[in-house]
């Protein structure tokens, strides 16, 4: 394998070996078989331009695809997050269960401070999350970088900014930048490789990179076939197949 190659294979292998992907709509971290290749002779496919956030503002969804796109590039080996459309799967959690915050215990006292395994210790429901996070980080570029914005930065630039908050460099009110970045990163990964009834993974572009069959009712022939290469594409809940 290329040297090339392993870093984006072992980021999936990462990603993908937590939970399983059908729990990704809950907004828990995603996870679950080993990489295989994914030959380079699959066209990428187009990125729905007719799609509207019903949550995002325009300023909003420029972050987000700036974002993402970073985190989750296209190149040889498959698409990235914005031609799988991780930004609308992102767009679509904001109004579910998850995105305000019903799924978690949200009254107080609440203690940000506290270490990740305490769990999620913020006021914020994740839309508001994110709508705070968006601005303070726009605001940040806007002083640092010569009146620009996150998305008007060049790549490389966007790049450190994005490991900057990562690594809490950069101080974000009212939310902690290392936070912000956190579910930014697990959302994109959810997109990528979620269900594409929930508005990413499209055309299960993230499955065939990985080698995962999606929601197939069975492998009866192949049980007594170790080894064998499985021959059929992913499917996904409503049945359609990639």
């Amino acid at each position: 394998m290329s040297e090339t190659k392993e870093p984006r294979r072992r980021f999936l292998r990462q990603v993908f070996a937590i939970v399983p992907a059908a729990t990704v709509a809950s907004g828990a971290t995603l996870g679950a078989a080993a990489c295989t290749s994914h030959a380079a002779d699959h066209a990428a496919p187009a990125a729905r331009a007719d799609y509207h956030p019903s949550y995002f503002t325009a300023d909003e969804w420029r972050f987000i695809n700036a974002a993402v796109d970073k985190l989750i590039p296209a190149d040889a080996l498959g698409p990235g997050a914005l031609q799988a459309g991780v930004p609308e799967f992102i767009d679509r959690q904001m109004d579910t269960p998850y995105g305000h915050g019903k799924l978690w215990y949200m009254q107080g006292p609440f203690h940000p401070d506290q270490a990740p395994e305490m769990g999620y210790q913020m006021s914020l429901a994740p839309r508001d999350m994110y709508r705070h996070g968006i601005k303070a980080c726009n605001d940040f570029c806007v002083r640092q970088f010569g009146g620009k914005s996150f998305a008007d930065l060049d790549a490389d630039t966007q790049v450190k900014v994005l490991g900057d908050l990562e690594h809490g460099k950069i101080t974000l009110e009212p939310v902690p930048a290392k936070t912000f970045f956190s579910y930014l990163l697990n959302n994109a990964k959810e997109g990528f490789l979620s269900d594409p009834i929930y508005g990413g993974n499209r055309d299960m572009v993230g499955w065939k990179m990985v080698g995962f069959t999606g929601a197939r009712a069975d492998f009866m022939d192949w049980i007594e076939q170790p080894g064998a290469k499985y021959p059929y594409g992913p499917v996904s809940i409503d049945g359609s197949r990639g």
